[in-house]
């Protein structure tokens, strides 16, 4: 997965240039002709959100916008290849006209699978998992 880190433009609700656009349209295009591409997607900024904390046995939810954007996630990218350095070549095509400034910086992260958690994840919690899966499928084919 690809983290795409907040700036304060995004957090101001600046949505991108067309030129922005057409970049990420374009990398996301060719993900897909190389078949690696799964889903991505913007985020609003946090001023529409909320955190929840649990706290004192409840759960406390703070609504945004949250102060730190550096800390912040405005997107993501979601991405299936054979290695980290396939993921790392992908990531070192990200269109220029989507970073900001000098020293952004995007995130590389794995997403765990169920073979990740070892035997406390048991034949039966695996088999929900993938229930659960499939219902998501569905859920999100609905539209």
């Amino acid at each position: 997965m690809i983290l795409v880190p907040s700036t304060p433009l995004i957090e101001r609700g600046t949505m991108g240039t067309e030129q922005q656009f057409a970049d990420m349209q374009a990398y996301n295009e060719e993900m897909l002709k190389a078949g690696v591409f799964v889903d991505g997607e913007g985020l609003h900024p946090t001023s529409k959100g909320a955190r929840a904390a649990w706290q004192a046995g409840e759960w406390v939810v703070t609504d945004g916008p949250f102060a730190e954007s550096k800390e912040l996630v405005a997107g993501f990218t979601i991405i299936d290849v054979s290695s980290r350095e396939e993921a790392l070549e992908w990531l070192r095509k990200w269109p220029v006209s989507c970073a900001p400034e000098p020293g952004y910086a995007l995130e590389l992260r794995q997403i765990l699978r169920a073979e990740d958690f070892g035997d406390e994840l048991t034949p039966e919690l695996r088999e929900r998992e993938e229930q659960m899966r499939v219902e998501a499928a569905r859920n999100a084919a609905r539209g």
